[in-house]
């Protein structure tokens, strides 16, 4: 599977999600917890290549994001 950048970023949801994150004042190693619970496996340095824009996101970790962060995934990908 190839996966393309926009704008040099494998996401354009990266920062959304970091800034949701740190609104609730959560870790990156929270965030990652909450996200397992939730049945997805990710760690924290994940989060942090997300968050970077470095690390591609799928669609089903899009959905579990908003869900753990208690927001829309439209929010997540509002610029």
């Amino acid at each position: 599977m190839k996966i393309y950048t926009f704008e040099g970023k494998s996401n354009i949801s990266g920062e959304r999600i970091r800034q949701a994150r740190v609104i609730q004042k959560m870790t990156q190693s929270d965030l990652a917890a909450r996200i397992q619970t939730k049945g997805v496996t990710m760690e924290r340095d994940s989060i942090s290549r997300i968050e970077h824009g470095i690390r591609f996101v799928a669609d089903y970790e899009l959905k579990i994001f908003a869900e753990a962060l208690g927001v829309t995934v439209e929010w997540l990908l509002d610029e």
